[in-house]
């Protein structure tokens, strides 16, 4: 049986719209003409959505452009969208119109429905209109790319930031608890000096660490540059004097975050160059966080046939036909997390770009631009915190294998290379490999120098500790 419609009307004429649909005519237009990727922006643009406009009816308000019965009701309505309470009624496909026009219409349509609703209550005579009241001051090439600095904020400043703080605690506490077993060090994937495992851990912490700054400068990136106010083109025709600097103020106030209005309208809206350096800095994160993960992946290959210095906690089986298989699935997650980062910063940048993205005064790619943004930030939030949970906590070091693979390895003798020099150093190399032995046993055999001096220098330990 066909869904029972309605109809509603907008300025290209009638539309049926599903008889429960909170929102009108031109959000049911979108819905038909983009069945792209059959599925919606994710639900943080559309709560930014819903922050923006009780923001924009405030400061309507307070400028005295709104009646206070409708701007109270429409920051009420607004305020259920902001909660998720109505993700439901924003259907419109992410591959729409480029400015972000069909979700900026479908916020307006159902924060007008949904005010009117509530003003009916008292008047049955009351009507919020979506354009001429919810989008007051307005324009949709000024609303979109402002949610987008919103969600975005949000998103790396509650989810990404935490998480990765949680890594680095995480990683750190690994470091200083490890940092007395000393194992191989590897280079071109050959055997190197001896490192410390605390070293190794230590430096991945500080890989986070790094990964955690640049997090915050992709933070700092979005909270600068607010387009609001710069409606059409970014000239604020239609505006208020006053409009745009209050509305950041609300909506600093409103999520706790320091929102700046830009200091060059036409800058915000032509370009998104600040959401292509912020994703940058999610690619890098991603680079580290894939190093960090194929590393310790490595490190645990195994359990007998590889390097097996690290066991990784088995969490799952590993194959469908080899019994008793484990793989090492967190890090391949991680990894792969990095991929799909990698390659939403090419959509980013592709967006971005002058004769696909931003052409004139207007950005046309934005609702692809924020899809793969808000994508990077949840991916690397929740792998993170996945890391930890499921890697980190039950990671082990195999001390034994560390020991043996330590004794074995030939370039130990780098530490006797100021005693009796590199070129023998090398010749005791060779003839250790060819004939079998390790580098204590071929040095005694020649008698190089006393055992005391061998043993002292042979200190694994010491050869971590510079000086």
């Amino acid at each position: 049986m066909p869904a029972k419609t309605r109809i509603e009307k907008d300025s290209m004429g009638e539309m049926p719209v599903p008889i429960d649909a909170l929102y009108g005519a031109s959000t049911a237009r979108a819905v038909a003409n983009f069945p792209i990727a059959n599925r919606p922006l994710p639900p943080a643009i559309i709560h930014a959505f819903g922050h923006l406009k009780a923001a924009c009816a405030q400061a309507n308000l307070d400028l005295g452009k709104l009646d206070k019965k409708l701007a109270d009701a429409i920051i009420a309505a607004a305020d259920e969208v902001a909660s998720g309470m109505h993700d439901a009624h924003f259907p419109v496909d992410v591959y729409q119109t480029g400015s972000g026009t069909s979700t900026n219409m479908n916020a307006n349509e159902v924060i007008a429905n949904l005010a009117t609703r509530r003003l009916r209550l008292s008047d049955p005579n009351a009507s919020v209109h979506p354009n001429d009241h919810v989008n007051m001051g307005q324009s949709s090439n000024d609303t979109f790319p402002t949610a987008m600095h919103i969600a975005g904020t949000l998103g790396v400043g509650q989810q990404l930031l935490p998480a990765l703080a949680r890594l680095h605690k995480g990683l750190a506490d690994k470091a200083e608890q490890w940092d007395s077993i000393v194992k191989i060090g590897r280079t071109h994937l050959m055997d190197a000096t001896p490192i410390r495992v605390g070293q190794v851990f230590s430096g991945y912490a500080h890989q986070v660490k790094i990964a955690a700054d640049r997090a915050g400068w992709a933070h700092k990136e979005m909270l600068v540059n607010m387009p609001i106010g710069g409606t059409a083109v970014g000239t604020g025709i239609n505006t208020f004097t006053g409009f745009a600097e209050r509305v950041c103020k609300v909506l600093s106030d409103r999520l706790d975050v320091a929102f700046a209005e830009a200091k060059d309208h036409p800058e915000a809206q032509a370009a998104k160059d600040s959401f292509v350096s912020a994703h940058g800095h999610l690619k890098t994160i991603a680079v580290s966080l894939s190093k960090i993960a194929n590393d310790i992946r490595h490190l645990g290959s195994g359990p007998r046939c590889g390097i097996g210095e690290l066991n990784l906690p088995a969490i799952q089986p590993g194959s469908s036909i080899m019994p008793g298989k484990v793989n090492p699935v967190m890090c391949e997650s991680v990894m792969q997390v990095a991929c799909r980062v990698i390659g939403n910063d090419a959509t980013v940048t592709m967006a971005g770009m002058g004769g696909v993205g931003s052409l004139f005064e207007l950005n046309v790619a934005m609702p692809v631009m924020i899809d793969a943004f808000l994508e990077s930030v949840s991916l690397l939030a929740n792998v993170s915190n996945v890391f930890v949970d499921k890697l980190l906590v039950d990671l082990e070091v195999n001390e034994a294998r560390c020991t043996e693979l330590l004794e074995s390895s030939l370039m130990t003798i780098t530490a006797l290379a100021p005693e009796i020099g590199y070129d023998k150093c090398s010749a005791l190399a060779k003839q250790a490999h060819k004939e079998g032995k390790t580098i204590k046993q071929i040095v005694s055999e020649q008698n190089l120098m006393p055992a005391e001096r061998l043993d002292e220098l042979m200190d694994y330990d010491r050869m971590t500790r510079p000086g």
